[in-house]
């Protein structure tokens, strides 16, 4: 027996690939009798139009070796993929590709619908090919599209269930203030913000002459909204002022402000005193409810000033309104001071577009602090003793903390979305709607039937992308239909991802598993860091040091590429990647190979099956095998993949091949038959014990050799041999 002089990474690992894919053993339902107890992952499903890149390799890498290891341990493996439709993105992407508007089509959204989902379905064919490339041995049989019928069906079945609980409810008009992003032309949730660090001028002025208190702000423009001034009740400049009602005049605009007292207000900022805008502050929308304030929306989502905002602004952009706003004050001599600040700005994280706190009608929440019928715990309440309880684990155990904050200042969660492409939500109100906050509408997966509804059409809004991801463990799983998949893999064992999201997706998994079906969605969250250059520079195209993977997989090999991603890599924190590491991981699966084909090529009379006479020496070295099988299998039950990763490669390279190898090389050419069978024996049997040790990291080169060795009863593939515990 003897393998070729060099090995070829790119001859191997396409036809390794169909081997595996031709053998079925990805479908857990294939897996020969062992496999009996399930263990079950779902992939993060990556946006149907994107691409392999080192975020995305990492992850695979990692729960490839997960689902590997499990799978020799004797699990029935099941690793579901899919793809995200990703509404923001994909739309995006769509529009920009074709050099069309979706006002081509504002009379045919069926079409335009069609069009984009086509695009992104012809895009999928890349992303899936990619993962193939990484050796990724998910269960094909089983691939699913956020936006396929039967997680259509799922998204719409929650969203009824939650709204009958009343745990999804509409806002309330003028007083719900949303995040827009007015380049997106859509709402955005909190999270999906990201803020940029700047300079700001903070002005501090009076409204006109005759108004007695001062106020500070960044954004003068939207004082035209102003219903009141705020002051702490406990501030000794302002207590006299407190309830009384002041008629001013601001660049021509009536105002009619009351002052008044509230705790939330800092006494040291600016002037202790705050102009109160309802309609474009959820903060001082918030005051507004608590003081029974009306509401005077001046910026609309175009971000321009409204009519309602006088005639000096109506119809600027909001920079504009400033300037003028600014000028006006200063040659009024109404304006006190100006001192530059530093200050956050918030741009939405899809568009990079700035984004206008405004209100808007007709907003679908999810109330995360209400009570639920029946079970008298709010969503916060259930998603905090999830974790708290032990019966979810966070890997490393430090994210519980950020967890924990994160969800305990958790506000009612914004799902509607103003884009086409995505879940429509089921609901469905008159056309034309009513004038004003109060809407009729029924919640319905199809029309709702009977003449009085003959004029309702279903509202024109999608559901927010991560409330259709939030069902993604078990919607993959058949639900909600109570298929037998759902009752044996879920929840599920392990859900690996990015801990960057963290909030956007765990949460919400854990949220919406826990009230549509009363149950943890997975058992373990295995976290994993960003990825970064040698310098600790995160990896991005606008650094320069933006690398593809699929260049590396064609230059070094998979296997290579894995391991580079693994090693050095502990749970829950940053990995660096260099050309260096790649290298050194190719000339480590050179190594393999070499001394592979070594042991190989000196089975000359070899009795398979046989054990010969051992030496005292022999023993020794098969007692220490032992011992390095029990320590990799205690790391990797324990998630320390890097760590088994790194010690079966040092005594693969330094143990087997520096000295194991090189000490029986006289033995092999001995002409005592009994000492060289021995010699046979002890290298075939570490070789063994290697790559079954080696293959959950190292799958394709791992797989080509196993299919050359001399062994009685193989198994038709190394994936489902035997995890080695004792040799």
């Amino acid at each position: 027996m003897e393998l070729p002089t060099q090995y070829n990474a790119k001859e191997v690992e396409d036809k390794i690939y169909r081997l595996w894919e031709k053998s079925g053993f990805f479908n857990p339902d294939n897996l020969p009798k062992r496999h009996k107890k399930p263990f079950s992952m779902v992939l993060p499903p990556p946006n149907v139009t994107g691409v392999l890149h080192m975020g995305s390799t990492l992850m695979l890498a990692i729960e490839d070796t997960i689902i590997r290891y499990q799978r020799m341990r004797g699990k029935k493996t099941l690793w579901i993929p899919g793809t995200d439709h990703a509404s923001i993105a994909t739309e995006t992407k769509f529009l920009k590709d074709k050099k069309i508007s979706r006002g081509d089509y504002a009379d045919n959204r069926g079409e335009f619908i069609k069009l984009v989902n086509e695009f992104a379905l012809q895009n999928q064919g890349l992303i899936l090919k990619q993962m193939r490339a990484m050796g990724a041995s998910l269960d094909w049989s089983r691939l699913k599209y956020t936006l396929d019928e039967n997680h259509n069906n799922a998204v719409q079945e929650a969203f009824i269930k939650m709204h009958e609980k009343g745990i999804i409810e509409m806002g309330r008009g003028l007083y719900t203030i949303i995040n827009w992003d007015v380049k997106g032309q859509t709402v955005v949730n909190d999270d999906e913000i990201e803020y940029e660090a700047g300079k700001a001028k903070l002005y501090t002025f009076h409204y006109d002459k005759n108004f007695p208190i001062s106020i500070s702000t960044t954004r003068p423009e939207t004082k035209f909204g102003d219903s009141a001034v705020a002051v702490n009740p406990k501030d000794e400049r302002y207590k006299n002022l407190i309830g009384k009602i002041f008629d001013a005049e601001f660049l021509g605009k009536k105002l009619i402000i009351k002052i008044i007292g509230d705790p939330s207000v800092d006494k040291n900022f600016g002037t202790g005193a705050l102009g109160v805008t309802p309609a474009h502050s959820k903060i001082d929308a918030e005051m507004a409810i608590r003081h029974n304030l009306p509401s005077h929306q001046v910026i609309n989502e175009y971000g321009r000033m409204t009519e309602s905002a006088g005639p000096l602004v109506a119809g600027k952009k909001t920079a504009e309104a400033r300037e003028i706003t600014v000028n006006y004050l200063r040659e009024k001599n109404l304006l006190e001071k100006e001192e530059i600040i530093d200050q956050n700005i918030p741009m939405a994280q899809r568009s990079g577009g700035i984004i206008e706190p405004i209100p808007k009608r007709h907003q679908f929440f999810v109330k995360v602090n209400k009570k639920i019928p029946g079970r008298n715990k709010t969503l916060k309440e259930l998603m905090i003793a999830s974790v708290k309880s032990g019966k979810i684990k966070i890997l490393p155990k430090r994210f519980e903390k950020i967890y924990f904050n994160w969800v305990e200042n958790l506000r009612d969660w914004s799902i509607s979305r103003q884009i086409w492409y995505g879940h429509r939500l089921p609901v469905w109100a008159p056309d034309p709607a009513p004038s004003g906050d109060e809407l009729p509408y029924v919640i319905s997966k199809t029309k709702p039937a009977g003449k009085e509804y003959e004029n309702y059409v279903q509202l024109s809004d999608t559901l927010d992308t991560w409330f259709s991801s939030g069902l993604w463990p078990f919607s993959t799983l058949g639900w909600p239909e109570k298929t037998k998949d759902l009752k044996m893999y879920f929840p599920n064992d392990v859900l690996e991802t990015a801990y960057d999201i963290l909030f956007f997706w765990v949460a919400r998994m854990i949220l919406m598993s826990q009230f549509l079906l009363g149950e943890i969605p997975f058992k373990t969250v295995y976290l994993h860091g960003l990825v970064r250059d040698e310098q600790n520079r995160k990896i991005s195209k606008s650094l320069g040091n933006n690398i593809n993977p699929i260049d590396m997989i064609d230059q070094y090999g998979a296997d290579a590429v894995r391991m580079a991603m693994i090693v050095g890599t502990s749970v829950g924190n940053d990995s660096r990647v260099s050309m260096e590491k790649f290298k050194a991981y190719r000339n480590f699966a050179t190594k393999i190979w070499n001394a592979s084909r070594f042991v190989l090529m000196n089975l000359d009379g070899y009795k398979s099956g046989k054990k010969p006479i051992l030496t005292k020496e022999d023993k020794k070295i098969l007692k220490d095998l032992n011992k390095l099988s029990a320590e990799a299998t205690k790391l990797m039950d324990n998630f320390k993949l890097y760590s088994a990763a790194e010690k079966v490669y040092h005594y693969f390279w330094h143990t087997f091949c520096d000295k194991i190898i090189e000490e029986n090389k006289k033995r092999l050419n001995s002409q005592n038959e009994k000492e060289k069978q021995s010699a046979q024996y002890l290298l075939l049997k570490i070789l063994i014990i290697n790559l079954k040790l080696l293959h959950p990291f190292m799958p394709f080169i791992t797989e080509e050799i196993y299919q050359q060795l001399p062994l009685k009863n193989k198994k038709e593939c190394i994936m489902i041999e035997e995890w080695p515990t004792k040799n």
